[in-house]
């Protein structure tokens, strides 16, 4: 009998340390892409194709890393896991903000023109639930929507074929980063709630005819909760290193209107300061500790890179927007 129990005891400590060296491996986040480049030939190459690239191959990427997809499962060991999902989810989210620019903006050349209908079922896809695990299944789906940006990629790339387009022009690229801004800010504010802010309620600031819809406070205690502090900061580095892949591409496609906008630099700094959200993180945990103490906080540092990230992009929106 006591053989029997220590034989159970010795197995489920083997289980348990194979699942913790399987999370451990599987929370390796994947290291930024280089953009992929086709031309057709040695001087030319075709414009869209690093963006549409780095779009697919983002998504690749997050889909083959050791342990796939991780968001929706619900077997041990990555249903206990929390980092490598949020990782996920905010790489994901860039990714649909691109895909949806690519259907509305880059591959139309004015608003009465249709909208491609590889990347319209493309968006579409990438918009399921990234935890859905029946059927459709989040990887299936966005399987399919890789299949279907390689379709579009192949079709301008096609001489032939001058019905797929995909414009670069400053208007075009301005879009993207108005939603860019948007997304940054967002997680910057969300970073900096890790140690708890009493904010002022600017909704309607600049405006003296705005109206909302319920009253609101003239300020609010805003404090991320300490069980989501890594999850906002892993979220925020899986959005950096997706948006980082995403730059380096467009100074790929767009090196023409960044030329003649005399903006390069601008783009420069932005993967930057990119490239130091994607630095190795020694602590065994994230730190969150006040803003001035004895403890470091790891979130307040990323929301510093974001901030300057994000700073960026508006000179580069300004630079862009200039005539």
């Amino acid at each position: 009998m006591q053989i029997t129990r220590n034989r159970i005891l010795g197995l489920i400590g083997l289980l348990f340390f194979i699942g913790y060296a399987l999370s451990v491996w599987w929370s390796n986040e994947p290291k930024p892409l280089e953009p992929e480049i086709y031309g057709t030939n040695d001087s030319e190459h075709v414009i869209g194709y690093a963006t549409t690239s780095a779009l697919i191959n983002t998504m690749d990427t997050l889909l083959t890393k050791p342990g796939g997809w991780l968001a929706n499962d619900v077997m041990p060991p990555s249903v206990m896991m929390d980092n490598m999902p949020a990782f996920e989810f905010g790489a994901l989210e860039q990714t649909r903000d691109l895909a949806l620019i690519m259907r509305k903006e880059f591959s139309r050349s004015q608003s009465q023109s249709t909208a491609d209908q590889d990347l319209l079922a493309a968006h579409s896809k990438l918009n399921i639930s990234h935890t859905s695990w029946l059927v459709p299944s989040a990887e299936g789906e966005y399987k399919e929507a890789i299949k279907l940006l390689k379709l579009y990629r192949a079709k301008i790339s096609d001489p032939q074929n001058s019905q797929a387009q995909f414009y670069a022009r400053a208007d075009n690229l301005n879009e993207w980063l108005k939603e860019v801004q948007k997304r940054l800010g967002s997680i910057s504010q969300r970073l900096s709630a890790s140690v708890g802010q009493d904010r002022l309620n600017t909704d309607l600031a600049g405006d003296s005819a705005a109206r909302q819809s319920t009253p609101g406070f003239a300020s609010s205690e805003i404090k991320t909760s300490w069980w989501k502090v890594d999850d906002v900061f892993y979220e925020s580095r899986g959005s950096a290193w997706a948006l980082l892949n995403f730059m380096k591409a467009v100074e790929v496609d767009f090196a023409d209107v960044l030329e003649k906008k005399n903006a390069e630099v601008s783009l420069r700094q932005i993967i930057r300061e990119l490239e130091a959200t994607q630095e190795t993180v020694w602590s065994p945990m994230v730190l969150n500790g006040s803003g001035f103490g004895l403890v470091a906080n790891h979130s307040l540092v990323m929301a510093n890179y974001i901030s300057r990230a994000n700073a960026a992009v508006i000179d580069l929106t300004n630079l862009l927007s200039q005539g």
